[in-house]
């Protein structure tokens, strides 16, 4: 064992204790959070404006500070980019964090000094936490590879301004520096396609041994390692123990990655977005996400299903309920504040809190009033895979509202198998039961013949991709949206259908 093994695993022991302080305590911890946030902002614009000076508890904090989204702060915002100081948080951010937005076009997320420092903290504890769960810490001698966007930034009124996760690449320990994969040319590089097959040049010989990135394109990087090295991950990377990946739910494409790496590797979950790191995987055993509560974030929650209503009701932490679907509402030391992420969680655990993402509160099926979400199709998928052998790429699904003459309107998903199921009747009846059993809705519209049963739409072998590639969200941070409510993806997929 090395050294800088042996110093992982006693900071590592070190960082458990102090995480299993706050564990311990979650509603003071919580309270302090907004007490210290609150009382920090009090003298800017936005304080000034919504009576923090007035504000002693969450009631006066939800009478004087209303929810809003992105574009409902996005006067503030204008602000801070226009270069104003004391707007939405003392003095101003040191980075602006880019990202694609709807109808607003690009969004520029605030992080100041201190939020980034938590953030970078919050991934460094998640993998600690891991070395102290397992004991396992001989990766840390190895390379380690993140895939993701561009360190190079832009600057805007003084303000450094790039991809979250471009920004994150400056925060890099001096001690990972040396064991840090792809280069700083190739990172740069913008081409996702280019980029990745320099990485594999780069890294296809190394003692790779922690990988990470979003599932859909690390398995491109994988795929691309097989037919180069003409080998299994596996064999390539002798010693690759673990995979680190967020943003989309990893179970859908487990199978296919055992397949690609030939062996089962320990994989960890983390929650970080460019507003926050929120939660990360800290268990290899049980499931579910272990809610930062100590980083600077105060959590609200309003149930999924009233959110929409004029009474809606907004939560904290002691009234939550296990298994309820429930839209995250974020106040942070980045000057957000009652800001609505879009995720939606769901609770797992209240001792300790645990989470996991469930969807977005605006990408769901609910063309007939079934209001079906993320988790729900996410785990048919994976009962039916299972069930069958199945491996797939990617996969959507959304509303077919005007089926054929005498038919009833469906469900349609789009899937890309990397090998199809062993009986693809049998694949498409759990697809439906499953989400029949988790949906009552759904089985009452099934039940009662107002939907058919779900239709499968096979998509070509890289399909998925080539749709990435033509919308502009090619690799990066970029996902498949899972489902929608209408058919503008589903309709685009459709142009890379295969029969059968």
């Amino acid at each position: 064992m090395s050294l800088k093994s042996i110093a992982a695993k006693i900071f590592a022991k070190q960082v458990a204790k102090k995480t299993a302080k706050w564990v311990n305590n979650p509603l003071e911890t919580q309270d302090a959070v907004f007490q210290e946030l609150v009382h920090t902002a009090r003298n800017t614009l936005f304080g000034k404006e919504h009576n923090f000076e007035k504000i002693q508890d969450h009631a006066d904090f939800v009478k004087n500070v209303p929810i809003r989204d992105y574009e409902e702060l996005k006067g503030y915002v204008e602000k801070v980019v226009a270069g104003d100081a004391d707007v939405l948080w003392p003095g101003k951010p040191i980075y602006f964090a880019k990202t694609s937005g709807t109808t607003s076009g690009a969004k520029y997320i605030p992080i100041t000094k201190v939020s980034i420092k938590q953030q970078v903290e919050a991934s460094r504890n998640a993998i600690l936490n891991y070395i102290d769960e397992t004991g396992q810490a001989d990766f840390v001698d190895g390379k380690m590879i993140f895939l993701q966007g561009s360190p190079e930034l832009d600057e805007k009124n003084g303000i450094k301004l790039g991809r979250l996760s471009g920004i994150s690449a400056h925060y890099v320990p001096s001690y990972l520096q040396k064991n840090r994969l792809p280069s700083w040319e190739t990172n740069c590089i913008e081409d996702w396609e280019t980029k990745v097959d320099a990485i594999v040049d780069e890294t296809i010989r190394e003692n790779m041994t922690v990988i990470a990135g979003i599932p859909s394109w690390v398995q491109m990087y994988f795929e691309k390692l097989n037919t180069k090295g003409q080998k299994k991950v596996g064999e390539l990377f002798k010693n690759f123990q673990l995979f680190i990946y967020g943003g989309v739910n990893y179970e859908p494409y487990r199978a296919k990655f055992e397949n690609l790496i030939g062996r089962k590797v320990d994989s960890l979950e983390l929650f970080p977005a460019s507003e926050g790191f929120f939660a990360y995987q800290d268990s290899q055993t049980e499931k579910g996400m272990l809610l930062l509560l100590n980083s600077g974030i105060f959590y609200e929650f309003v149930k999924a299903d009233e959110f929409f209503n004029e009474d809606r009701q907004r939560l904290t932490l002691k009234d939550v309920e296990v298994g309820i679907n429930y839209v995250m509402i974020i106040s942070t030391n980045a000057g957000l504040w009652a800001y609505n992420l879009g995720d939606t969680i769901q609770f797992i655990s209240l001792n300790p809190y645990k989470i996991m993402v469930s969807g977005r509160i605006k990408h769901f099926i609910s063309a007939f009033g079934e209001h079906v979400i993320a988790k729900e199709v996410e785990e048919a998928m994976l009962k039916a895979v299972h069930a069958t052998d199945a491996r797939i790429n990617e996969f959507t699904v959304a509303p077919q509202i005007t089926p054929n003459e005498n038919e009833l309107p469906y469900h349609e998903w789009f899937i890309e198998f990397e090998k199809r199921p062993s009986d693809m009747e049998k694949f498409i009846q759990i697809l439906d039961t499953s989400l029949q059993a988790q949906n009552s809705y759904y089985f009452d519209l099934i039940d009662g013949k107002i939907l058919q049963t779900l239709k499968v739409c096979s998509i070509k072998n890289g399909g998925f991709q080539e749709y990435m590639k033509s919308v502009g969200k090619l690799g990066g941070q970029n996902k498949v949206q899972r489902l929608a409510n209408d058919r503008k993806v589903a309709d685009a997929l459709s142009h890379f259908a295969v029969e059968g």
